[in-house]
């Protein structure tokens, strides 16, 4: 089963990158119930070992084109987020005191502190792509403009999936101009 979330992961991560725009510099969030990717109800069977074959799967992915990875933490830790300090300092956001494991943060978040490098917990981000497994809610986490992206995976293990990626505000009226296109 973990072979298959892992090709699942990286196939829907693959397609998100290049679907969604998302540049080097940029910060994708990642919410992730293990328990739903394993077929438990969200909070309740949380997996290390499915957290981390989604970690394998997508971390290189995301290193290779410069792509910050930010883990949401669950309910419990009131939804901070997970990711390396450069990332935090870069866009400005403060630490906060907490580290996650399994069962207040969640097992993906835990993976993804254990695996960093200098690993930091933030309140809010502004994120400009994100992909939600299995129901954990990453919208707060999103730029104010979030357009849902439709992937040929709409699934990784039993977990249901859906994207976003960001644009800029369309703002004026009858007369504006948007010189950026499809406004990724």
């Amino acid at each position: 089963m973990m072979e298959q979330i892992k090709a699942e992961a990286a196939a829907a991560v693959r397609e998100l990158l290049d679907v969604s725009g998302i540049k080097a510099g940029e910060m994708l969030v990642v919410g992730c119930s293990s328990s739903e990717v394993v077929g438990e109800r969200i909070g309740k069977g949380s997996s290390l070992d499915a957290a981390q074959a989604i970690y394998d799967a997508i971390a290189p992915l995301l290193q290779e084109r410069g792509v910050y990875l930010v883990a949401q933490c669950c309910e419990h830790l009131n939804r901070a987020l997970i990711m390396e300090r450069a990332c935090a300092e870069k866009y400005g956001y403060d630490a906060v005191c907490v580290m996650p494991h399994p069962h207040a943060g969640g097992s993906f978040a835990t993976t993804v502190y254990e695996r960093a490098n200098d690993p930091v917990a933030v309140e809010h981000v502004r994120a400009h792509a994100g992909i939600d497994i299995g129901g954990t809610l990453i919208g707060m986490h999103l730029r104010d403009v979030a357009v849902p992206v439709r992937l040929s995976v709409n699934a990784i293990g039993k977990a249901h999936i859906l994207c976003a990626r960001t644009r800029p505000k369309f703002i004026g009226g009858a007369r504006a101009q948007y010189p950026c296109g499809n406004a990724r």
